[in-house]
């Protein structure tokens, strides 16, 4: 089936390849000159086979006419090796040996896990990636998601350096006006829905499928708009014996870029020459020079160790992990620590027609984070805009403050004397039964159970210097929430081969699914007598804040049934079809709308197969594929979406009218109006591509069209409170399109005895567009988010969401230079659109258009080279064609800051005039190309094999992330949250600084 697929071409062998030969020096007195010639089956000589003696490194590679020489002992034995061919071992018994190469059919026969099931690659008619362990990123992730940067066409990931913080990730563009999990895809982890990526540590991952087209994840029905990532963990072997492996690493962060912010001569500098009255704000007998960068930021070190024993033989299987992982952030006062408990047995029983196993996994993970809140309360601010005048004590030991500035308050104050610490607790369980009834036909049950419990301790110290807190004389809030999922699945899968031609796969299930969310409880007490118990004993405090207690954790109870089934046919692996449907009814819509159908329809041709292709020799692969399916959104809900609820409002005070006594009692009201039409965002979307191969599957690569259309978006809408109780409706009105195409080239250059040069290269494209926000019931022009919290600007957003234009519309002023008297000027614009001149007092007319946060390409790079027991991996990634709002900047610039003894950018000094009060106007000024290129990680490795009777194996390697990144973002880093319904903000608050990364690392198996 494969003999033309992999046949090596006469005219790319001669214009690649030249023959190399190496000879032994130290067997020369004793050795055999062999010859011989190597070809396919077909009769093809192959140039440039490696055929090495085992064991030594003597060896040489075939000619442009498949023949070869070497001096080798007879008793020895010869390797060939070739790329597209299996590799072959000849013992040498004689002079002249010919070697007939079989082709390796490994890359279309490896298995991809697909909903309820996996085929063969070959067999795969929608748009399905497949990432290998071994080509995952490297680095310090806590996050499963953050391996994939770069490695998906399509599959855009922000990464970031914060140890608590998460990726922002979307797939085939933004598809929902929800944000959190409904724009995220969906995990599945080893078959079972729906679980929580902190229940794996990176080590354990196995492979990661990522279901990108519809046709692929409707299966998942209404979980499956946004994609569908499927992770694989390791498992036992079947060898008879048992593997101990041990892998770890030590890394070091230091800050990649911080702001060039004034210092203290400076500051004083510019002040004097623009008659700005600084002494109210330091002393000016006794300045200090502090950089505050340099006393809140460190290098943050981290260490990972992962231990595995896996083992077992035909009948039972097992396998069992610990991980560990210790992070220290950059910023002092951050950090998490986790431990993951993996396990997993399998057997055979019933004379091996019943498999059974079973798993229990469990994390635990401390997070401890410091103030990102807004109006000066974040330590990623403030260290920024503390006046570098002043000390960070005082002489008693203090900390410095002076609290006739407004919104400002000390980072290092902020760091120690305000804690918020987080406990995640996860435990999962999960048993599986499949019955072999006959041949092809399988039973599978599987049954899971998941339960999150969070801690979350907040203790606001009584030197603390937050506003609204400082008086309290010390303040702890404690609360906590827990999660429970249960679920059960059963499916059968049938498949047979009828007549050696006719492969057929049939698959129908049933689930049950229940989440028990946002169970909960939350207090928050004041007035401590001193700060040594903190959190611990809130009972010793001498008030409870009753308006603190956290009523935003009410049990949300969700179920979910579904149906599903699918259909594969391969007549010859020539021509193949796939049909999925998934009929869902889920508790969290509307009772008018409780229940989905959600089908697919595939189909692929593999022209190779025909016989019109059998004598060519440009293809080794080439298949078509087209498709279309449907999926929904039903994440990120909970039982009270569709429901009319009511809250605290208020107090009133009742006078009983016999005693006299007053009572405070609580009013309610409306907070959410019911809709029983409420149903589920519906995503269509057609897939057209095409898989190739070309000179002997050393250069292969994927073509993607597709057209994705979102229907029925869910959004609140504003109604008259004549007619209902609350004013705004949640309802389904809106449409977003993505169109985009996609390309992946897989290639092999390079490749001789000792040397190989794999590369792979990614890149997508994506026009994301908002077709409509409204309909005869429901209206809104548009809605303005991305309010940068400029200071003279506080109600001014920088984004529009509206009808045709992407989400992350920039929409601002135009900015027109200055005017005479050195103030910012901006372009105006009349009622009719016209420009009619500049002012100074732009209003909301005068915003435009100014470009998008959604980037127009994104790539992936990666590169590995080996030589001999050498590795070098370089992976390059990066975005093109977006725009970045540099609210940092725009902040920083605000020379007003000055009059109030905050800091500002070094910058000022000659682009700011004392009296351009409007420098800081959000405006196109601080619109800038986010466009960059990133090495993203350099690693280099050395194999040691194996080492005596118990080692098996020996890696240690040496890793860099964020090498060096090329942009002409003027801010601290180009790689910024790209998702929600605000991306491409950089925001002073909450913006963590970009690091880099020295990782030392170790993998030994015994």
């Amino acid at each position: 089936m494969l003999n033309v697929q992999l046949k090596r071409k006469r005219t790319f062998a001669q214009s690649v390849l030249f023959v190399v030969f190496l000879l032994s020096s130290t067997l020369a007195f004793a050795q055999n000159k062999v010859t011989g010639t190597v070809t396919d089956k077909s009769g093809e000589p192959l140039a440039g086979v490696n055929v090495l003696e085992k064991g030594t490194t003597n060896g040489c590679i075939t000619d442009l006419d498949g023949k070869y020489s070497i001096e080798v002992k007879r008793g020895q034995t010869l390797i060939f090796t070739f790329i597209g061919f299996t590799k072959k071992e000849v013992q040498v018994n004689q002079s002249a040996i010919n070697v007939v190469m079989e082709e390796d059919s490994q890359t279309l026969d490896e298995v991809v896990v697909v909903g309820y099931g996996s085929m063969t690659r070959k067999d795969v008619t929608s748009s399905i990636t497949t990432v290998k362990a071994d080509d995952l990123n490297v680095g310090v992730y806590t996050n499963p998601a953050q391996l994939l940067q770069g490695k998906v066409p399509g599959l855009t990931i922000a990464n970031t350096s914060d140890p608590n913080g998460s990726a922002s990730i979307s797939l085939r563009g933004t598809s929902s006006l929800r944000e959190g999990a409904a724009m995220e895809p969906y995990y599945v982890i080893d078959g079972v829905p729906g679980v929580s990526l902190s229940l794996i540590a990176p080590e354990d991952i196995e492979s990661i499928d990522v279901l990108r087209d519809a046709s692929a994840t409707a299966i998942y029905g209404s979980k499956a708009a946004n994609g569908v990532i499927i992770v694989t963990t390791k498992k036992g072997s079947k060898n008879g014996k048992t593997n101990v492996n041990y892998s770890g690493y030590v890394a070091i962060d230091n800050t990649l870029k911080t702001l060039d912010m004034m210092n203290a001569s400076e500051l004083l500098a510019y002040a004097n020459a623009n008659n700005v009255d600084l002494s109210p704000y330091y002393d000016v007998n006794n300045p200090a020079d502090t950089n505050w960068q340099d006393e809140v930021l460190r290098s943050g070190f981290s260490h990972n160790h992962n231990i595995s024993i896996n083992g077992g033989n035909e009948k039972t299987t097992y396998s069992a992990s610990l991980n560990y992982i210790d992070r220290e952030g950059v910023v002092r006062g951050t950090s998490m620590d986790r431990i993951t408990a993996r396990s997993f047995l399998q057997t055979k029983t019933l004379k091996d027609h019943l498999d059974l196993s079973v798993s229990v996994n469990a994390s635990i993970t401390n997070k401890q984070t410091a103030s990102t809140e807004n109006q000066g309360r974040s330590v990623l601010d403030a260290m920024y805009y503390y006046n570098p005048l002043v000390p960070v004590k005082n002489a008693d030991g203090s900390w410095y403050a002076n609290t006739s500035i407004s919104q400002s308050y000390n980072p290092l104050s902020m760091v120690y004397e305000d804690q918020y610490k987080t406990k995640e607790k996860m435990l999962q369980g999960i048993a599986k039964a499949t019955l072999h009834i006959i041949d092809g036909l399988d039973w599978n049950l599987n049954l899971s159970y998941q339960n999150e419990q969070y801690i979350y301790s907040n203790y606001n110290t009584t030197q603390s210097q937050l506003p609204n807190i400082s008086s309290r004389h010390g303040q702890a809030s404690r609360s906590t929430k827990e999660n429970i999922k249960k679920q059960m699945e059963t499916y059968v899968n049938y498949d047979h081969v009828f007549a050696d031609k006719h492969k057929l796969g049939l698959m129908a299930g049933y689930s049950w699914e229940q989440n028990d969310d946002n169970d909960g409880f939350g207090l928050t007490v004041y007035n401590f007598y001193d700060d040594y118990l903190k959190y611990y004993n809130m009972g010793l405090a001498n008030n409870m804040d009753i308006d603190g207690i956290n009523s935003d954790n009410k049990l949300s109870t969700l179920r979910m049934i579904s149906f599903y089934g699918r259909v594969n046919y391969s007549f010859n692996s020539k021509y193949l079809f796939q049909a999925t449907i998934r009929r869902d009814g889920s508790s969290a819509f509307g009772k008018n709308n409780r229940w989905g159908t959600f089908p697919s329809v595939s189909l692929a041709w593999r022209i190779t197969e025909e016989n019109f292709m059998k004598n060519q020799k440009v293809f080794d692969d080439l298949k078509f594929r087209i498709g279309y399916g449907v999926s929904g959104n039903s994440l990120g809900f909970d039982a009270y979406t569709a429901q009319q609820t009511y809250g605290a409002s208020g107090w009133f005070t009742y006078v009983d009218p016999v005693t006299g006594s007053s009572s405070s009692y609580r009013t309610l009201a409306a907070t959410k109006n019911a809709n029983p039409d409420l149903k589920w965002e519906r995503t269509g979307m057609f897939n057209v591509g095409i898989d190739f191969g070309f000179f002997n599957n050393r250069l292969t690569g994927t073509i993607e069209y597709y057209d994705k259309r979102t229907k029925d978006l869910i959004y609140d809408y504003p109604v008259s409170t004549n007619r209902y109780p609350y004013g705004t409706m949640t309802a389904n009105v809106g449409e977003i399109s993505n169109k985009g195409i996609e390309l992946t080239i897989n290639a092999t250059p390079v490749i001789t005895n000792n040397f190989t040069w794999n590369t792979t290269l990614n890149i997508a494209h994506n026009k994301n567009n908002v077709e409509s926000l409204s309909n005869d019931t429901y209206s809104v022009n548009y809605r303005d988010y991305g309010n940068p919290d400029v200071g003279g600007y506080a109600t001014t957003n920088v984004q529009r969401l509206m009808e045709g234009s992407p989400v992350g519309q920039f929409y601002v002023w135009e900015w027109a230079g200055y005017n005479e008297d050195g103030g910012s000027i901006f372009n105006d614009y009349d009622a009719e659109g016209n420009l009619i001149g500049t002012t100074d007092a732009p209003d909301d007319g005068d915003r435009r258009k100014a470009g998008s946060a959604q980037p127009k390409v994104t790539f992936g790079w990666n590169n590995a080279f080996t030589y001999k027991n050498w590795s070098l991996t370089a992976f390059f990634q990066g975005i093109a064609g977006n725009k970045i709002f540099n609210a940092t900047r725009a902040f920083y610039n605000n020379v007003t800051l000055l009059n109030t003894g905050k800091n500002v950018l070094s910058e000022v000094a000659t682009m700011q005039k004392a009296t351009d009060t409007r420098a800081q106007a959000p405006s196109d000024r601080y619109i800038e190309n986010g466009s960059y290129l990133r090495l993203a990680s350099l690693s280099l490795g050395y194999d040691f094999g194996k080492l005596g009777d118990w080692v098996n194996s020996l890696k240690i390697y040496a890793t860099c992330n964020n090498v060096f990144t090329l942009t002409g973002y003027k801010g601290v880093d180009p790689e910024i949250n790209l998702g929600g319904l605000q991306p491409g903000i950089d925001w002073r608050n909450t913006t963590y600084p970009r690091t880099r990364t020295f990782m030392f690392g170790v993998n030994i198996n015994f």
